[in-house]
């Protein structure tokens, strides 16, 4: 039987880029906008916190735009300070090439594998018998581009360590299509045979 786990952020993710007041590495988004016109040009920035000295830093999402090219929705969006839409924006490449950042989803995301009870445990610690799971198979879904190792992902839904892990692969144990070294952000599949 297919499994299906879900990895889902649970917040905006840290925003590296340099300070400028105290010399960190990282900011938090706000959430909020700023949005500045002049005449039939519009500029749009997304507000981020120095995480260490709260100084504010703008990542420019529109800049120079003619006012009749920006989609109306956009706007409404930029002038509600839409949360979605910064997150939509913190994954756009463009965005972030543009602004010179990187993201940083640590903590900032979790694994979803269907509840507490659910028979995907593999260490015992659901009360299930672990001789009728000789098979796992398991679909790994993102729900948006987050970059996690496959081990660590393995290790938190089956209640296994990392080098236990490790190991599994090592001996042929768990196998996958992709490579389970490294980190992924897409969807993928893999299959443990115990």
């Amino acid at each position: 039987m297919l499994e299906n786990w879900v990895v889902t952020p649970t917040c905006l993710p840290l925003v590296l880029r340099r300070c400028h007041a105290c010399a960190s590495e990282s900011f938090r988004a706000s959430g909020k906008f700023r949005v500045n016109a002049n005449h039939k040009l519009i500029d749009a920035w997304l507000l981020v916190l120095c995480t260490a000295c709260g100084d504010t830093a703008k990542l420019t999402v529109l800049e120079r735009m003619n006012v009749r090219s920006v989609r109306p929705e956009l706007l409404d969006r930029l002038h509600d300070n839409d949360p979605g839409l910064a997150a939509e924006l913190l994954q756009d490449p463009v965005v972030r090439r543009r602004n010179r950042i990187a993201l940083d989803w640590d903590g900032a995301w979790r694994l979803d594998t269907g509840g507490p009870g659910h028979p995907d445990r593999l260490d015992g610690s659901d009360g299930s018998d672990l001789s009728d799971r000789e098979v796992l198979d398991v679909s790994v879904r993102f729900a948006v581009r987050i970059p996690v190792r496959p081990v660590r992902l393995i290790a938190e839904g089956c209640g296994l360590s990392r080098a236990e892990v490790e190991r599994l692969i090592a001996e042929g144990s768990l196998v996958s299509a992709v490579r389970l070294g490294g980190r992924l952000s897409g969807d993928f599949t893999f299959t443990l045979k115990r």
